[in-house]
This record gives structure tokens, C-alpha cells and sequence, in this order.
């Protein structure tokens, strides 16, 4: 009886030694991914104050003029998408009607220094849809005016905005490593339009405007 009572004692203490170290185990393990967590939420919020929030430049801008360089910008993101899916046929039906709503806006509608902004960067901006429209089967070519449109449309967004928010993405590796090429997205998600979709994610976001 002593011997049967001392096992019991035994297996009893196995048992609550084994649930101990279970519990522990289960509970280093809840911190660890606690931790983890945290390092990433962490990560996420050095991210975001990194990025530099930039105000619109004029706020009186009329809403016809508004709704169509809405469209010019639409039509610039289209672009993008395209691109960033190596779709150089989607690209090219976008840029040929991108040119279509930069040569049909009403520049009447805008103040005298809207004026001026837009015709700073219009020719730049025909001259990156025309390329872009005109070279359906080359989207190497179709890139490279797409990195010069970007400064443009970025100079666009920034004095009339967009609707939305609308952030200014970098690639260091375009271009060789020498500086790179930025671009705008509606999405806060990096798709870049400059590799194909095995780099898609490649770069970094730089400022947001609103």
C-alpha cells in the first residue's frame, strides 16, 4: 500500500511538474509573439513619422478646373498600374487619353498663378503621355518617360491635390543605383511601376499629400 501511495505521489508530481513547464512554455510563447508584435507595430510607427505629410498649395482652385486635372491625375495612376503589371497596352490607352484631358482643360478656369504652374509643367507632362500612348510593345521606353512625368505630375499634385490622399513613392535602384526615380500612388502600399512584378515592391514611400 506505502509503494502504491508513493507512486501515486510520484506520477502526481510528474504531472503538475510537466503542466508547469506546458504552462510556462505556452506563456514564453505568448510573449514572444507579443514581442513580436510590438517590434513590428513599433517598425510600422518609425515608418509613418518618417514620411513627410505635404499640404496643397492652393485651396481656391474651382471645381471644374478641379474635376479635370482629377482626371489627368486619374489617368497618370492608370498609368502606373499598368506599368507596375507590366501591362505596356494599358499603359499606352491610358497615356493617349491622359493627352487627350491635358490638351482639352479650360485654362480659363484658373487664376493667373494656377495658370502659370500648369503651363511650367504641362509640356512635360503631353510629352510623357505622347511617348507613353505611342509605344504600346516598348514598356522599357514607356518607363523612362514615365520617371520624367512623374516630377510633373508630382508638381501637379502638389499645387491643385488630387481628391485624396496621394503618396510619393521612391526607387533607389532605377536608373542604375544613380538616384532612382520616385512616383505617386493612391495606395500607401509600395507597386512599383519600374521593374517588372518580381520587384513590385521595391522602394519606399517619401511624403503623403493632402
Amino acid at each position: 500500500m506505502k509503494r502504491i501511495i508513493f507512486s501515486l505521489y510520484a506520477v502526481s508530481a510528474v504531472l503538475v511538474t510537466s503542466c508547469n513547464s506546458n504552462g510556462k512554455k505556452e506563456s514564453e510563447l505568448h510573449e514572444v509573439k507579443n514581442a513580436s508584435k510590438d517590434t513590428m507595430q513599433h517598425a510600422i510607427d518609425i515608418a509613418d513619422k518618417e514620411v513627410k505629410v505635404v499640404a496643397v498649395l492652393f485651396t481656391n482652385v474651382g471645381a471644374r478646373a478641379a474635376n479635370s486635372i482629377k482626371e489627368i491625375i486619374g489617368n497618370y495612376l492608370q498609368i502606373k498600374n499598368a506599368l507596375a503589371n507590366d501591362d505596356a497596352t494599358a499603359a499606352a490607352n491610358s497615356g493617349k487619353i491622359m493627352n487627350e484631358n491635358i490638351t482639352k482643360l479650360d485654362k480659363s478656369l484658373l487664376t493667373a498663378s494656377q495658370k502659370k504652374l500648369f503651363d511650367s509643367i504641362a509640356e512635360s507632362l503631353k510629352e510623357g503621355a505622347e511617348h507613353i500612348g505611342n509605344n504600346d510593345d516598348e514598356i522599357i521606353h514607356q518607363r523612362e518617360h514615365f520617371a520624367t512625368m512623374s516630377e510633373a505630375v508630382y508638381l501637379l499634385v502638389k499645387a491643385f491635390g488630387a481628391g485624396k490622399p496621394i503618396y510619393q513613392d521612391h526607387c533607389p535602384m532605377y536608373n542604375e543605383n544613380k538616384g532612382g526615380a520616385m512616383w505617386l500612388s493612391e495606395i500607401k502600399a509600395v507597386n512599383n511601376p519600374y521593374f517588372d512584378t518580381a520587384m513590385s515592391t521595391c522602394g519606399s514611400v517619401k511624403e503623403i499629400i493632402k
